[in-house]
């Protein structure tokens, strides 16, 4: 296992910075994803980590020792592509058997004619052997040692791939987007596998990925970038209840959070569209926007926001009616429980939110700190009054 340490890395692309000064600590032995849109250089950190990209600047240390010009096998990190990269002419067990042969046996040991002859490379072997089929017993592909890639499912080449850095015993595995190639169901089964893995391995796990769910299931933090910067890193959960920046607050969440432009009031109340809601501000008066959960707006409610249905989601054991309002450049959205209650479309509706609801960004992104007023007694007071 390993303690991996990113000290203001930066790196450029014909003059174009792609990582912006990242300073990230991932503990030993934690499963941790980094998360953001494409082009972010969360796969560009990774390869930094690997060895397989020189950074511009900065640091990478690896259980407290400085690994900048160390080569990528010294490093001893597996990693496991978006590609799989396995060899299509070699069996399952090849593949898998690789990085064991180029680490056990010497150039001479490896020469098809010659190595053959050598009672060196027949011990080896044994051992290579037993180990491939201990990995592949722990992954359930030893029905598939003999066979080619190309005879193999999406899945079960994920397995394999995944085998190949498990017979490593790496100090950290580092993976590139591993389930985009998958359809939608086995990406939820692989989610929990990978998850399985790390618990069983105890292992440090780097996970690459731009779909918020894998991280969000998988790790026990999660890092959001944006645009070459570390913007947030916490436990999913934190993060998606408590953004910093409204970037977060944007990315992470399915639908996107709903954000009415706002301003803070001379006497430090918030008003959004026009409405002056029970939440008070320290922050100083001017522009601002408040964001509130799909999951957090309420239908029906009498005297507060209204506006026209223009979608409907229905998803069966949920939906999400899209309500065109007034003041708003895109429809707010807001889940129900119970589809069976649905409104029509083109349907006028209500709709309001818990002050508690609320989290609020200035002009600039940042969050600022919201308060409700003691007055307020009953639990669930709308926002608006």
């Amino acid at each position: 296992m390993a303690e991996i340490g990113i000290r203001a890395l930066h790196k450029a692309f014909d003059g174009a910075d792609v990582l912006k000064g990242v300073d990230l600590t991932i503990e030993d032995g934690e499963f941790i994803s980094l998360v953001g849109p494409s082009g972010c250089g969360k796969s560009t950190l990774l390869r930094i980590i690997a060895g397989l990209e020189p950074q511009s600047s900065g640091e990478i240390w690896i259980d407290g020792a400085n690994a900048d010009g160390v080569r990528p096998s010294a490093r001893n990190l597996a990693m496991v592509f978006q590609s799989y990269a396995l060899y299509p002419h070699l069996s399952v067990f090849d593949n898998i058997a690789v990085p064991l042969r180029m680490k056990r046996l010497s150039a001479l040991e490896r020469m098809p004619l010659i190595g053959r002859l050598m009672p060196s490379r027949r011990r080896a072997e044994r051992t290579i052997r037993e180990d491939v089929e201990r990995v592949a017993g722990q992954l359930e592909i030893s029905p598939l040692l003999k066979r080619k890639p190309g005879q193999l499912s999406g899945g079960q080449r994920q397995r394999v791939a995944v085998g190949r850095a498990i017979v490593r015993q790496p100090r950290a595995f580092l993976f590139d987007e591993p389930l985009s190639n998958l359809d939608a169901k086995l990406r939820v089964h692989m989610r929990a596998e990978i998850a399985q893995l790390h618990r069983q391995l105890k292992t440090t796990f780097i996970y690459v990925t731009h779909d918020q769910a894998e991280a969000m299931t998988m790790s026990g933090r999660i890092a959001v970038m944006i645009g070459g910067e570390l913007i947030q890193v916490g436990a999913p959960a934190a993060v998606y209840d408590d953004p910093q920046d409204i970037r977060v607050a944007e990315f992470i969440g399915t639908p996107k959070i709903n954000a009415f432009p706002a301003r803070v009031r001379s006497d430090g109340r918030l008003e959004a569209l026009g409405h002056v809601l029970h939440a008070t501000t320290p922050s100083p008066a001017g522009e601002c926007r408040v964001c509130v959960r799909p999951e957090r707006i309420e239908l029906g409610a009498s005297g507060l926001l209204s506006g026209t249905v223009v979608h409907l989601e229905n998803l069966g054991s949920e939906a999400f009616v899209h309500i065109g309002s007034a003041g708003m450049n895109a429809p707010v959205v807001a889940r129900v429980n119970d589809p069976s209650q649905l409104p029509a479309i083109g349907a006028a509706i209500s709709y309001g939110f818990a002050p508690e609801a609320i989290r609020a960004f200035d002009a600039s992104g940042k969050r600022i700190a919201t308060s409700v007023p003691s007055r307020i007694e009953r639990p669930r007071e709308m926002a608006i009054v």
